[in-house]
């Protein structure tokens, strides 16, 4: 693509219309976008437009925003996955050139986008690529223009923030090495000259804006450069930093008080990244932080003592709570807060207040639900004061269980007593008395189980009958809500510590509160409901509540779910359809009378609004888990109504693929591959299969890697069950181009193997001998360029597949034909020493057959030069007899998998739990592969008398013990 006007204006034009609400403008744009991605000068062209003063700001965001994410999708290259390169060279020296001068001279809306771009540029580019980055930022220091130098502290802030999560290597040293070596003294001059400044522009209000943002990234930029290990630098120039941090806590700037109450200004932003550095350095280099601690503490009492309640100060309070914790965590400041005194006065100046409801946590709970539960529930509250002072309460209560639960125990009875006095009027002290209770009494708990490990000293059980279940049983489901909200949310937090039958004796008045109006209310019944039947106890094989137990309140259930999902701000609540799913599960065929009526119809409704425009993630998710379970629920019992999915599905499914609605498409394709594995046994695949056959093969789907896995899934369907179709269709050439991309790539080679054994065990022979040769030719093309483990597990097991299916003589002909005596460096370098890799349980099956026949019944292996292999191919197949699986993919409890636990979710690809394939076993007539093995040695002997012990002979001990066991174990003898 040329740099020229007509250019300029086609991309401008394409980028207003991506910012289009019609999906029928919006979705034809955002294809010409990602279709020209690959040309030379495409990046240049968006950052020359980004760079267009005279252009409408909004289409100057919208191509930053395309720059960032064309690069975070295309910057990293990996050349052995095969696939294409879609930035040109020079193209990357052009944007490595271009981008940091671009990015600060931008305006802001365009500059946070600029400045991600490059710090996605250094994660992959920086240092080895990209040595002069540092360089030139440091340059940019001595400007003493603050735009500039912000725009620069922006971008390292976004480039170095990395170290706080990356694992430690010699690499990451390195790298973290360089940065010091360059920018440590300039950052720190920076900050001695920032704080300078400050004093002397103290009386002009924008001066000090600007002074005081820098402050804030040196100090995001000082956290980054600190976390992994304590820099020597630092270490001697805490003398310079700790006493500058200590001023910028203590100092009052009244020209940065803001009267806003809802968002943080510089000042509380400033206090709160310090507050962040010093908790870091007093849980990671404690000995060195020690002689600065009294000081910091004094100065972070004072700082919360003396702050209000309004919401802008939230993450500075969580800040400096934290830090509190971390101090009263170290044993050796256990006598900073040993005082009966002190400790009446942290929970009364900094706890208590920190745990009340206030006005805006009820204004979020009303009127922002979704940013309410993911806060209260998810665990992303991490920054908020509640959190924190629950987290400093548990701490304290470890250490000095005794006297917190005193001091605590005369606030909680005066909480209560206060709501019994006026239950209408005084709700909020009974919110604060339920909080103080979960805080005190939570010592562990994991994600799957709520709670597990309670303190002795709270009585969970009787606050609970006395407390939590009189708020559930009050006629009115909307009456004062946010107690409701906290009586189930109590029931969710402790289900695996209270009494088993009495939070399952709650479900009936939980599944009332599905009916409140409040959004909060329906989504925690909803969540609770989920939670309960999932309660599982150790040591009983099955579920408290089971479908029988159930299927009283199913009728209720699934009214009040669906009625839910009608309520303002519920129509796609991932917490009800994630209940509709569980019931759906625990229920099974006791959900049947509820299908036709209730369930298939909304779910279908359902499907086809949110296809319009897919928005909740976890929501959509949940909705194609239910249909899968559906489907097989119902065509478990009767089978010919997969015909009636497919009649209701099929028309959502047609215009998911005609728009490409990306979201969409690969559960798409899985229930796809359900509908048509419940068809398996029916000689022919219907028409509207067979018409939608050649879509599936075309290369742009195949080019998103999250539609590989279902589409492989589908087209092995599709070979089962009509490989003569596809042969009177002439798409065999295009079967094995897919084999072909699949088999090139390090990431989904496993799944050409998959495609391959497929084709080998269902499609006819006698069309598929001709392209053996090449196919063959290709595997080992693949193993010369680029070998790896999976790799070679996965060739492993298809030449075992192909001895097993085909016929061992077979194998040894085709790869020798390739090149003379080639098998025998097979064997060599790849069965010999890398057959015990093979983990999984059918794999090595697999293996069994397929060795046990080139062993056995391969006449080649009998005579030179193959003789010589047949006693260490027969020890490495022992061997992996033995060879303990090591767990890793071991199945777990398939019904009751946490999706959202699942590897995040993505457009990519997210694998329905319900609509997983069944493990087919290709070789179902062998048992036991030890036993397969020792039956075909025993025939083998019987044919060649006196031959085989020679060659066991040659097995070490071990080896001939373990099968002489398995000789014993099969009654068979080898003579």
């Amino acid at each position: 693509m040329d740099l020229n006007e007509e250019n300029f204006r086609l991309l401008a034009q394409y980028l207003q219309q991506t910012l289009s609400p019609d999906p029928n403008v919006r979705r034809p744009a955002e294809q010409f976008l990602e279709s020209v991605e690959g040309n030379q000068n495409y990046p240049i062209l968006l950052l020359h437009l980004i760079d267009k003063e005279d252009l409408n700001m909004t289409i100057r965001v919208a191509g930053s925003i395309t720059f960032k994410n064309y690069v975070k999708r295309n910057w990293f290259y990996d050349p052995d996955e095969g696939k294409v390169d879609k930035i040109h060279e020079t193209d990357r020296t052009a944007i490595k050139t271009l981008i940091v001068t671009l990015m600060l001279k931008s305006p802001t809306a365009t500059q946070k986008q600029l400045s991600d771009a490059v710090s996605i540029i250094g994660k992959y580019d920086f240092p080895n690529k990209w040595p002069q980055l540092i360089d030139e930022m440091v340059e940019k220091f001595a400007t003493g223009d603050f735009n500039v130098i912000n725009g620069i502290l922006q971008t390292g802030h976004s480039l170095f923030k990395r170290y706080r999560y990356e694992f430690k290597s010699q690499n990451l040293w390195l790298e973290i090495k360089l940065v010091l070596d360059k920018l440590a003294k300039p950052l720190t001059d920076l900050m001695v000259a920032t704080m300078n400044l400050a004093t002397t522009h103290a009386g002009n209000k924008d001066a000090l804006k600007v002074i005081y943002g820098s402050l804030v990234l040196v100090c995001k930029v000082f956290y980054s450069l600190n976390y992994q290990d304590l820099p020597e630098f630092f270490e001697d120039n805490m003398p310079t930093w700790m006493p500058s941090f200590h001023t910028m806590l203590t100092t009052d700037v009244p020209l940065l008080r803001t009267g806003d109450d809802e968002d943080a200004g510089v000042m509380e932003q400033l206090r709160s990244q310090i507050c962040e550095n010093l908790c870091l350095y007093a849980q990671k280099y404690d000995e060195e932080f020690s002689p600065y601690m009294p000081q910091f503490v004094t100065a972070v009492w004072e700082l919360l003592v003396n702050t209000g309640i309004q919401t802008k100060y939230d993450t500075l309070v969580s800040h400096a709570l934290t830090f509190l914790g971390t101090v009263a965590d170290r044993n050796h400041y256990r006598h900073l807060f040993e005082d009966p005194n002190v400790l009446a006065s942290i929970c009364e100046k900094v706890i208590i207040p920190n745990m009340d409801f206030r006005t805006s946590d009820e204004e979020l709970f009303e009127d922002n639900p979704e940013e309410y539960i993911r806060r209260d529930i998810e665990g992303s509250d991490i920054d908020t004061r509640r959190r924190a002072a629950c987290d400093l309460v548990k701490i304290l209560s470890q250490k000095f269980e005794g006297k917190i639960f005193e001091i605590f125990s005369q606030y909680l009875q005066v909480l209560l007593q206060r709501h019994g006095e006026n239950p209408q009027q005084n709700w909020r002290a009974k919110d604060t008395a339920i909080f103080l209770v979960t805080s005190l009494a939570s010592r562990g708990a994991t994600q799957r189980h709520g709670v597990t490990q309670t303190s002795e000293l709270v009585p969970l059980p009787q606050f609970c009958q006395q407390h939590i279940v009189p708020e559930l049983e009050r006629t009115n489901v909307n009456e004062l809500p946010v107690l409701k909200a906290d009586a189930l949310k109590f029931l969710i937090s402790f289900r695996s510590c209270l009494e088993t039958s009495s939070v399952v004796g709650c479900l009936p008045l939980i599944v009332r509160h599905l009916q409140a109006q409040s959004v909060v209310v329906h989504s925690y019944a909803a969540c609770a409901i989920d939670k309960i039947l999932m309660i599982r106890i150790p040591g009983q094989k099955t579920a408290p509540v089971s479908s029988a137990e159930l299927a009283p309140l199913a009728s209720d259930l699934f009214s009040n779910l669906f009625r839910a999902l009608e309520i303002a701000g519920s129509t796609e609540n991932e917490y009800v359809m994630k209940a509709i799913m569980r019931s759906t599960s625990v229920l099974q065929e006791a959900c049947l009378p509820f299908m036709g009526d209730i369930i298939l119809p909304r779910l279908t409704q359902i499907l086809t609004m949110v296809s319009k425009n897919p928005s909740k993630p976890h929501f959509n998710h949940y909705l194609f888990e239910t249909l899968s379970l559906s489907i097989k629920v119902v065509c478990k019992t009767q089978t010919s109504a997969v015909e009636s999915f497919e009649g209701a599905l099929f028309p959502i499914f047609q215009g998911i693929l005609q728009q490409d609605i990306l979201e969409f498409i690969p559960y798409v394709f899985q229930l796809l591959s359900l509908l048509l594995e419940m068809r398996e046994g029916v000689p022919a695949i219907p028409e509207p299969y067979m018409a939608l056959f050649p879509f599936l093969l075309s290369p742009v789907l195949w080019d998103r890697p999250g539609n590989v896995t279902p589409l492989i899934r589908l087209i092995c369907a599709y070979i089962r069950q009509g490989s003569a179709q596809i042969v009177a269709y002439s798409k065999l050439n295009a079967v094995l181009g897919v084999f072909q991309k699949m088999i090139a790539s390090k990431t989904n080679d496993h799944e050409g193997f998959y495609l391959l054994q497929t084709l080998l065990q269902h499609y006819p022979m006698n069309e598929l001998q001709a392209s053996l040769r090449q196919i063959f030719v290709l595997l080992f093309q693949r193993l010369s360029l680029s070998k790896t483990t999976k790799y070679i597990r996965g060739l492993i097991v298809f030449f075992s597949f192909y001895a097993g299916k085909v016929g061992s003589g077979s194998l040894v002909q085709m790869i020798d034909e390739i090149q003379a005596q080639m098998f025998g460096m097979v064997l060599d370098r790849v069965f010999v020493p890398e057959l015990n890799r093979v983990a999984s349980e059918m794999d090595k099956k697999i293996v069994a057959v397929g060795v046990s026949t080139i062993l056995c019944e391969c006449p080649g292996m009998m005579t030179e030069p193959y003789i010589q292999f047949w006693p260490r191919l027969l020890e490495s197949l022992i061997q992996t007899f033995e060879t303990q699986p090591d767990g890793a993919g071991a199945e777990g409890d398939d019904d009751f998998v946490e999706v959202e636990d699942t590897p995040g979710y993505q457009v990519a690809y997210s694998q329905l739990n319900y609509a997983q394939p069944k493990t087919s076993d290709p070789f179902p007539e062998v048992a036991d592969g030890r036993m397969f093995l020792v039956q075909n040695l025993a025939k083998l002997s019987a044919t060649r008398p006196g031959q085989i012990p020679q060659l066991i002979n040659k097995l070490p001990a071990l080896h001939k013990e373990v099968l002489n066991k398995y000789c014993s174990q099969g009654g068979v003898q080898i003579v």
